[in-house]
């Protein structure tokens, strides 16, 4: 019964994750002139992270703090990175943002597609110069008024415990002056199956919004600084 309910979560993902694309698609050709900023074409993916969440029924996900969220500022969001559910549930808080995503992602058929559609970050690993591409890209969506979110580990935790936070999103916070928004994810772990594709436990998801952390006060070598505050704030979380 578990690999049958499995089979069918995984196909109906796919099935929404298509349709996804195919509307995307379409509002990009048709709003062009007037959705420079893909706000509208991002929508898309609430209406989408619904859908996949309701389909699993292996997956409780609760979203708390949303009223942390000033929906007419600009933030940089720092998260924790447990799987590639993440990127579901984070949809949750209905905010205009860009991602910061690895290369390989892009090309993954559909939900790649629309990452590149909706104008999200391209990062390649171990490339220097992608690296410092990426901020100054980060840089100009935050003064064009759309948020950024980073993944400040680099890469999604091997072990459910979250890894030190890297100093780039902090440096870049102090440095355009907006202030970071932390979230923190718990559960999403163990909401996708490791080294199989059947969906075996119930798991409880958590989206805790935490109050955003104002950056008048840091200087320009306080990063480090504002990079352990932050992650104190999501590591308590979790605790």
């Amino acid at each position: 019964m578990k690999s049958i309910i499995s089979i069918g979560i995984w196909l109906g993902s796919i099935i929404l994750t298509m349709l996804l694309f195919f509307v995307v698609f379409l509002l990009t050709v048709l709003l062009f002139p007037f959705d420079k900023n893909k706000k509208i074409t991002h929508a898309q993916c609430f209406w989408w992270a619904n859908a996949v969440i309701a389909l699993n029924p292996y997956w409780n996900v609760r979203v708390e703090g949303l009223e942390n969220i000033d929906y007419r500022k600009v933030y940089v969001v720092i998260a924790n990175h447990q799987s590639m559910a993440d990127i579901v549930v984070l949809y949750k808080t209905r905010m205009q943002f860009k991602w910061v995503a690895k290369e390989s992602l892009f090309k993954v058929p559909f939900i790649g597609w629309c990452l590149s559609l909706i104008k999200h970050i391209k990062l390649r690993r171990g490339d220097f110069a992608s690296i410092k591409r990426i901020y100054r890209e980060a840089a100009e969506w935050l003064r064009q008024d759309m948020s950024v979110l980073f993944f400040p580990e680099g890469t999604r935790s091997e072990t459910g415990q979250m890894n030190d936070f890297q100093n780039g999103a902090f440096k870049l916070a102090i440095k355009e002056k907006k202030p970071v928004l932390p979230i923190c994810i718990e559960g999403t772990y163990e909401a996708i199956p490791k080294g199989s594709w059947i969906f075996r436990t119930k798991v409880l998801v958590k989206v805790t919004v935490l109050p955003a952390v104002a950056i008048e006060d840091f200087g320009s070598a306080d990063f480090v600084k504002l990079r352990d505050l932050v992650q104190a704030k999501i590591a308590d979380c979790l605790r």
